[in-house]
């Protein structure tokens, strides 16, 4: 049975890799009609695959996984009855004969069969953290390639644009060279989308909980190399915490996408699909903090500047995705706790829990809010008489609030950044150095690190030795990698503003500026000198977007090797500081 497994694997491997030949080149009609059987083979093995796994092994009936695999199997049975058999062209259901049905069978096979593929994490081969930079890399590369098939962009792309582009995509940043509307065909812009998708969740949460979701066990070694990914509290919750962040990225996704739709006027739309292609990209962008439109001059478009429920349903969106994941879960939480206890209390029962909302939600849900509020007010002061004066004073507001949240590596600009002021200019570089949440799918140094930061700055000027909020003291070791991240990421920017200077000397200290910074924290705003940088200069951002992305922390800690510590102690001294 292994080997009728393994064909089954190994059939979807090569369909998936004639799926991207099929779509990413040129076809001839003869070269299709042999491509065509192949895939309804594929189709024919994986089912028999399918129902070989539940003849063999009788306890899968009573995994969770058996309604998908049931759902599944009926799903591909029926594109498989329309595809190969012939139906009358007036019938109901002929549009099913579309090859694109059978070939989104044959990747859902390879999932299927991918996901049974034994793979374990060796921590004595890769450590958590040279795992994640790893998966990050390949799907760089692998992205890259597949924006360079010739079906994926109008006029072609030479590969130094098309790893920038992947790169940006991956790590969730918008800087682009090209414009992503014009320059890439449909089938270019799906693949930036799904590399979006990928780097703002993470290609390991999705391989990890499929995998986990169809086994329905994991070894214990690779339930601690993703609890460290993860950051999950205790090695046991990994796959619930996989689940959570699946569930809540689609869910918030698919109604992001509703609403966007919805607030669109469908007569600047060709199609009801480009409407809703259009709703479903701008809602995994925005989510993911990733900045990538479709538009030439993203929200500040014609049509699109004045679109003030547009803007509100993108704000939302990637303020709930730049939070982080832990955070929404105990925030939803928190929220079931006390709707419960409204409910309880009518009916006299008292029960109380503490610290429904944890130490991590209160610190990040302060600092955001708080961040904010002063970036709105400071927007909508400089800015009311010169990039909000054609709003009206509802427009100001929205508009001014987009403002505010998007330089915290959200990357949509409903302003023309260019035309901003000095001092907001000022303020929009302390914003994207600052960041989204731990966790989230944004950049930056984080908000936690900034609170860390400040609050010692505080306790520094109060005469105490600890840093405490909320009645609680943050452990020594945050407060180290707080300061380790914060020194880190300035050598990084200032590293990427020097060698851009020297590579394009032609070019002001303020726009390299503000692009190394939009690039380390995964922003995407630019002054306009994207598209105008050297070949030399595109390699600096795209090296300070990866580091951005997967912090710099992350890649030193994959470099050393981690030293255990001996029963000793050396006696302690006051270093002068200043």
């Amino acid at each position: 049975m292994k080997t009728l497994y393994r064909i089954a694997f190994w059939l979807s491997f090569v369909g998936i890799l004639a799926f991207i030949f099929d779509f990413g080149f040129p076809q001839s009609d003869g070269l299709q009609t042999l491509l065509n059987p192949f895939y309804a083979f594929v189709l024919v093995v994986g089912l028999v695959s399918l129902v070989t796994r539940y003849v063999v092994k009788q306890t899968l009936f009573k995994k969770s996984a058996f309604f998908y695999d049931l759902i599944y199997f009926l799903c591909q049975l029926f594109i498989g009855y329309f595809f190969i058999f012939e139906t009358p062209d007036e019938h109901l259901l002929s549009f099913l004969k579309s090859p694109i049905y059978i070939k989104l069978a044959v990747i859902f096979i390879f999932i299927r069969e991918f996901s049974d593929v034994k793979v374990d994490y060796k921590r004595q081969a890769l450590n958590p953290a040279q795992l994640f930079v790893l998966s990050f890399l390949t799907i760089i590369f692998l992205g890259s390639f597949l924006l360079m098939l010739p079906k994926a962009t109008h006029t072609g792309i030479g590969y130094l644009d098309a790893l920038f582009t992947s790169t940006s995509a991956v790590c969730v940043t918008g800087l682009i060279v090209v414009d992503t509307g014009s320059y890439f065909t449909q089938f270019g812009q799906t693949i930036i989308m799904i590399l979006i998708q990928i780097g703002g969740i993470g290609i390991l949460t999705f391989a990890s909980y499929f995998s986990y979701f169809f086994k329905g066990v994991a070894t214990y070694e690779s339930q601690l190399a993703l609890s460290d990914i993860t950051s999950s509290q205790r090695v046991g919750e990994v796959f619930s915490t996989l689940k959570y962040i699946l569930v809540i990225t689609f869910s918030i996704e698919l109604v992001a996408a509703t609403f966007i739709y919805f607030s669109l006027d469908n007569t600047l739309f060709a199609s009801y699909f480009d409407q809703v292609y259009f709703s479903v990209f701008h809602a995994i962008s925005a989510f993911c903090n990733a900045g990538f439109s479709t538009l030439p001059n993203s929200i500040y478009e014609a049509g699109f500047r004045f679109n003030y429920g547009l803007q509100f349903v993108l704000l939302s969106t990637f303020i709930l995705g730049g939070l982080g994941f832990p955070i929404v879960v105990n925030v939803i939480n928190y929220f079931k706790y006390r709707f419960k206890q409204l409910v309880l209390l009518a009916k006299n029962d008292r029960s109380y829990k503490p610290w429904v909302l944890n130490m991590n939600s209160r610190i990040t849900l302060v600092t955001t809010a708080s961040i904010t509020a002063v970036a709105f007010v400071v927007v909508f002061v400089l800015e009311y008489n010169n990039t909000l004066a054609e709003h009206s004073l509802f427009g100001k507001v929205i508009t001014a609030l987009f403002s505010a949240a998007t330089p915290r590596t959200a990357g949509f600009n409903s302003v023309d950044t260019a035309s901003l002021a000095f001092p907001t200019l000022m303020m929009v570089f302390l914003l994207m150095w600052v960041g989204a949440s731990p966790s989230s799918t944004g950049g930056g140094i984080k908000t936690s690190t900034f609170a860390i930061a400040a609050l010692n700055i505080i306790s520094l000027a109060q005469g105490k030795t600890r840093i405490e909020v909320f009645k609680r003291e943050i452990a020594n070791t945050s407060v180290r990698r707080a300061f380790a991240i914060i020194s880190l990421s300035l050598v990084v920017i200032g590293l990427s503003i020097m060698l851009i200077a020297i590579f394009d000397k032609e070019k002001d200290l303020m726009s390299i500026a503000f692009e190394s910074f939009s690039a380390y924290s995964t922003v995407g705003l630019s002054l306009g000198i994207t598209s105008e940088l050297s070949a030399f200069s595109k390699v600096v951002i795209i090296f300070t977007m990866f580091v951005g992305r997967v912090s710099m922390l992350t890649i030193v800690i994959a470099i050393f090797k981690k030293i255990r510590y001996r029963n000793y102690q050396y006696p302690t001294e006051e270093i002068t500081i200043n």
